[in-house]
């Protein structure tokens, strides 16, 4: 029996589109024979994928000024594939073991093979993807709520009962015992995220089963704007959740506005759990002007901008592309700065919740 091609890097990069020449953020899997990119991480099945057989690399490309980080893969049929990574040394990691696959595959040796067998086995049948469109359906969907546990308020949340419930209702499973392990893949795979200490403590093994099929064990969607309120013992005053991680970086910024696409300064502050990226009038207020989810987002370094004047900013900029596609511009003072900021904002999105 033939084995699968071992994993050899992932991550998401931004990818150039061959027909209508956007740039996009992609999740991009590096395997012995060739590359595979998928629209999101989750996926089950690519988007599309380069044979590295007969392929040639070329780092730096210097084929998009405004663009830096980028590097050009060729492959037999004289056919140009365009990645862009997020600092200099993410992209010579990745023409690095690109060169070294071709190289074994041209001298036809092979690498020693890794285990890629998860601990969640499903059909090769169900799309993960298309369950969690169908679950977030607004009128068919699970229905998105409010609920109350230990003097805390969930907000945008539902429960474990209630996705089983939903899973069984739409005749995606037979029966709660099928519904627990699609429910739990759905939890590692990132479409669901655990709400309260219940659920984050199944989901971090102290439990016979990641996902809890319970009234009392909360879960939400990664993109739903959920946060959890909870009320001090001395008074009524509500502290907010998504305030409580701590601060891995903060520091002012110039930030694009969205609408008149003007520049203004805003102290951002970054916290790991959940991962936001919170944005504040530097003048002072405690309330944030906005956040960033950054789980599953992108983020690179930017030269130019073609709506920007040259006295507008020092092109020291920087692109979050979060993981329904939002594009926020901002500014650093320094390309260090902007480096340092690039790195955290890339940890927290890995590693935040």
């Amino acid at each position: 029996m033939e084995r699968e091609p071992m994993r050899i890097r992932e991550g998401y990069l931004v990818k150039k589109g061959s027909m209508f020449k956007t740039w996009k953020p992609m999740w991009v899997v590096l395997l012995e024979d060739g590359i595979e990119f998928y629209k999101r991480k989750a996926d089950n099945s690519p988007k599309g994928m380069i044979p590295l057989k007969g392929s040639s690399i070329h780092s730096p490309c210097q084929d998009f000024g405004k663009r830096m980080f980028v590097f050009k893969l060729t492959v037999a049929k004289q056919q140009d594939h365009f990645f862009q990574a997020a600092y200099l040394e993410e992209r010579d990691a990745w023409v690095r073991d690109i060169k070294k696959a071709i190289h074994h595959i041209d001298g036809g040796q092979r690498f020693a093979r890794k285990s890629t067998r998860k601990s969640i086995r499903l059909p090769e049948t169900i799309n993960l993807s298309a369950l969690y469109l169908s679950m977030k359906d607004p009128e068919k969907g699970i229905k998105e709520l409010k609920l109350e546990k230990d003097k805390r308020v969930f907000n945008h949340c539902f429960t474990g009962t209630g996705v089983i419930d939903w899973l069984v209702s739409s005749s995606s499973v037979r029966n709660r015992k099928e519904g627990l392990l699609l429910a739990s893949s759905l939890l590692s795979e990132g479409y669901l995220q655990p709400a309260g200490d219940t659920s984050k403590a199944a989901a971090e093994g102290l439990s016979d089963t990641p996902f809890l099929d319970l009234s009392d064990a909360y879960y939400y969607f990664p993109d739903s704007g959920f946060f959890c309120e909870g009320y001090s013992s001395d008074d009524d005053v509500v502290l907010k959740e998504e305030f409580r991680g701590t601060i891995v970086k903060q520091g002012c910024l110039l930030k694009q506005g969205h609408r008149r696409k003007n520049w203004k300064v805003r102290k951002f502050v970054l916290r790991d759990d959940p991962a936001y990226l919170h944005y504040y009038d530097p003048a002072g207020g405690e309330e944030p002007l906005g956040a960033i989810h950054l789980r599953g987002c992108v983020v690179t370094a930017v030269e130019d901008m073609p709506d920007t004047k040259k006295y507008d900013v020092d092109n020291i900029l920087f692109e979050i592309i979060t993981a329904n596609e939002i594009h926020y511009y901002l500014q650093a003072a320094s390309s260090t700065e902007r480096t340092e900021w690039i790195k955290a904002i890339q940890s927290v999105a890995r590693t935040g919740k």
